[in-house]
């Protein structure tokens, strides 16, 4: 079975953290975040994926050639962005029977074996993914019938209301897409999927009840790696706090359960970490504390300082003894913070 994982989106709610990194690329724990969907997928029987962006395709580059193994993966290049379906339907040439899209920025464990299983029987043209929250607010609402089928797409309600929501995951016939031009930009909730529902043809949403998490904000992204250490997405296991190889950990500094120390990350003596991830090269200093933050690749906290709630890009520092709280810093920037300590000359 062949699948399409969209990557195309510039992660803009996870800035500053993906000035330098596609957000599919962002690591999750040991691997990047698409290394999870690949795995997931290969695990139910998906041999080859389509990978398609305009963004940061450097960076894809080199994951396409570090990956290994199960699904086999095609690259297509956005000359500009398509959008959800545009990008599909530019595959649509390689996908001549049932295939899966995905978004690749979710985290989840989806039984997609049982989905497909779902589809098939109810000879479905399309089927989606759906996951119950209690917030519907920032996704919009897909209501089905009793018998499962899918009625409308709704706008994102502005009143906090409960509801099932598309959980990015989709298994679809190749003449779902048929008859829509190449080449355009197309969103598939906003104009394939309705269009589909109002023409008649079936379409079900498959409602699960397993882990689901779309990676989307600073906050989403610290909760995926608390769930992925406490053990809470079916498939992964880790020690906790997790400490990648090559990682430097002082045996005077405190690290909490929930963090994430990735390779050559050092946290020096007297430090504390907690509910935090410091991504490959990430330095803490001596005495520095940091509490519910994220630190991109060599980001650096000085000596004394105490960094609460914060989001530092690639090669970002915080001075020596400042003090931070819900800042973001740019990639390579020096953050300026109140209560810093002059360095020496």
């Amino acid at each position: 079975m062949k699948a399409v994982v969209l990557v195309g989106g510039e992660g803009t709610r996870l800035r500053p953290l993906t000035e330098t990194i596609p957000k599919p690329l962002v690591p999750l724990v040991d691997r990047s975040s698409l290394h999870h969907v690949l795995d997931h997928l290969a695990a139910h029987g998906v041999h080859e994926v389509i990978l398609s962006s305009s963004y940061l395709e450097d960076a894809f580059r080199v994951f396409v050639l570090e990956r290994h193994g199960d699904p086999g993966i095609r690259w297509v290049t956005e000359t500009t962005p398509l959008g959800t379906a545009g990008a599909i339907v530019s595959a649509l040439d390689d996908l001549d029977e049932t295939f899966l899209v995905l978004n690749g920025d979710i985290l989840t464990d989806l039984d997609i074996t049982s989905m497909v299983a779902f589809h098939r029987e109810r000879d479905a043209t399309a089927t989606i993914a759906l996951t119950h929250v209690s917030d519907a607010r920032p996704f919009g609402l897909v209501p089905v019938a009793a018998n499962g089928r899918v009625m409308e797409f709704r706008e994102k309600p502005p009143e906090l209301v409960p509801g099932d929501v598309n959980a990015g995951t989709y298994v679809l016939e190749p003449d779902a897409l048929s008859g829509w031009p190449r080449g355009e930009a197309m969103s598939g909730e906003r104009q394939v999927f309705p269009a589909m529902i109002e023409s008649g043809r079936p379409a079900f949403g498959y409602l699960s009840g397993g882990y689901w998490l779309g990676l989307g904000t600073p906050e989403k992204y610290l909760q995926a790696h608390e769930d992925l250490l406490e053990g809470r997405v079916g498939g992964e296991r880790y020690a906790t706090p997790f400490v990648a190889d090559g990682a430097e950990l002082d045996p005077a500094a405190h690290v909490g359960r929930v963090v994430s120390l990735g390779a050559g990350a050092r946290v020096g003596p007297r430090a504390v970490v907690d509910r935090s991830v410091l991504l490959s090269g990430a330095v803490v200093e001596e005495g520095a504390l940091v509490e519910d933050s994220i630190l991109g690749p060599r980001a650096r906290i000085g000596r004394a300082a105490s960094v609460r709630g914060c989001v530092l890009a690639e090669g970002a520092s915080v001075p020596q003894g400042a003090r931070l709280a819900g800042a973001r810093v740019s990639a390579f920037e020096v953050a300026a913070a109140r209560g810093a300590i002059p360095s020496g000359p």
